[in-house]
């Protein structure tokens, strides 16, 4: 099954991050009572992921081969670069209508995160600005959310802040298992010019202050549940840590999905803290 067509067209959309964003979003909207609207969130931001994972690959396929890229299915023949370049297309128009259906305020948001995502891909992952891309659409996921509600209210501040902080540690750890590859390649974002050490410290420290956000929004103190969604996500930030310093590049970036994750339920138990 893993070598068949549609299993290779998946693994070039860079499912599993597709996957964890798509979650962190639809658990904002169930969160703040979006209801069946909550549906149209996922597909929204799913295909907009599709989109810019299949736009990344795409874009990076000749870079990939120089690499030697063996774990990505156009070098290795698993799917053609033009399949891949038009489920990017196809899935960026498809994000258009998903994405109004939450209202003209929200898809403005949506859009204009899934734009600077990719022109991450197109030219500021070669940037001091890297992190920036990162900052703007996971900080964007809370406001697209909360548009779609009625009366359309923005999130609180914490809200954004702690899922554009989590969204920067994220890509402060994606860059390590490829450190390697650009270098060779010739790609030098914020985390290449910073070394591996300080961007694996930098990326903790954003996460963690992210969890801790989002698990102290609501007024008082946390319940047993938030302490304890808290105290997992900042073990697996610690995780994260040890796993980079210890060469485990893979192993630290499956660990900040798991962080992730975990936030992401934070989110979930403080949806009513999230609206005014």
């Amino acid at each position: 099954m893993r070598g068949s067509r549609p299993v290779a067209l998946l693994r070039a959309s860079h499912f599993p991050p597709v996957v964890a964003v798509t979650a962190m979003a639809t658990a904002l909207a169930v969160a703040v009572d979006r209801g069946w609207g909550s549906v149209w969130v996922a597909l929204a931001v799913l295909v907009g992921q599709l989109s810019v994972g299949w736009s990344n690959d795409y874009l990076d396929r000749e870079r990939d081969r120089l690499a030697g890229r063996t774990d990505k299915p156009i070098v290795t023949g698993a799917v053609s670069a033009r399949a891949v370049g038009i489920g990017a297309v196809v899935a960026a128009a498809a994000s258009v209508p998903l994405s109004f259906a939450s209202g003209w305020r929200a898809a403005l948001v949506h859009l204009g995160a899934v734009g600077i995502a990719w022109a991450y891909n197109v030219r500021l992952k070669d940037s001091p600005l890297s992190p920036l891309p990162y900052a703007f659409a996971f900080g964007a996921l809370p406001i697209f959310v909360t548009l779609g509600l009625p009366g359309h209210p923005m999130p609180l501040g914490w809200g954004i802040a702690a899922a554009a902080l989590l969204g920067t540690g994220a890509h402060f750890v994606n860059t390590l298992p490829d450190f390697a590859d650009d270098a060779r390649t010739g790609i030098r974002g914020l985390p290449h010019r910073l070394g591996p050490r300080v961007s694996i410290l930098l990326a903790a420290v954003l996460m963690g202050t992210a969890a801790s956000m989002a698990g102290l929004a609501a007024p008082g103190s946390p319940d047993d549940a938030t302490t304890a969604l808290l105290a997992a996500a900042l073990a697996t930030i610690a995780g994260v840590v040890v796993a980079a310093a210890m060469g485990r590049a893979r192993l630290a970036w499956h660990l900040t999905l798991g962080a992730s994750l975990l936030s992401v339920a934070l989110f979930l138990v403080q949806g009513s803290a999230l609206v005014s």
